[in-house]
């Protein structure tokens, strides 16, 4: 019997132009959006505070944009770099065109948008990836681009 393992990509198994959808989705919950926004410390009283939300314009509680963000991501680490990162590189063009509220589902695409080789870090390349979150609607709630340094395939032997 063969043992498989579960990883990410490597390097050389990025294809710029390639779209990743990453299953299952997560439903947002009110637990989720308290508990994330009580141990980031953020204070903003659109996730926690149901009467001050429900008098403004969304007329509810927003799912902290953090936690919708760090859970797009999330979604994206067994498929694509579970093993097989070295270094989270930065995140950038962030942006959060719609409210995500509890009881919507999330889903994450990915595309692979750039790949190079390092200049100094041999064995390693750097992978762009954008990042699309979706609630159950198909209605976009989150992008980002996430730049990661990734391991090259090991030489076999």
């Amino acid at each position: 019997m063969t043992d498989i393992i579960q990883r990410g990509l490597y390097f050389e198994e990025f294809e710029v132009g390639a779209r990743y959808l990453h299953r299952p989705g997560r439903t947002a919950t009110e637990a989720d959006n308290v508990l994330f926004t009580t141990l980031t410390m953020n204070t903003q009283a659109l996730h926690l505070d149901a009467a001050f939300a429900e008098a403004g314009e969304f007329g509810q509680r927003l799912i902290n944009s953090m936690w919708t963000l760090s859970t797009m991501v999330g979604a994206s680490v067994a498929q694509l770099t579970q093993g097989t990162l070295v270094a989270q590189l930065g995140l950038g063009d962030i942006s959060f065109p719609h409210p995500l509220y509890a009881g919507d589902t999330l889903y994450t695409e990915s595309v692979i948008t750039e790949k190079r080789l390092s200049n100094s870090r041999p064995g390693q390349g750097i992978v762009t990836i954008t990042h699309t979150g979706r609630n159950q609607d198909g209605v976009v709630v989150a992008t980002a681009t996430r730049t990661a340094l990734m391991h090259c395939r090991p030489e076999e032997g």
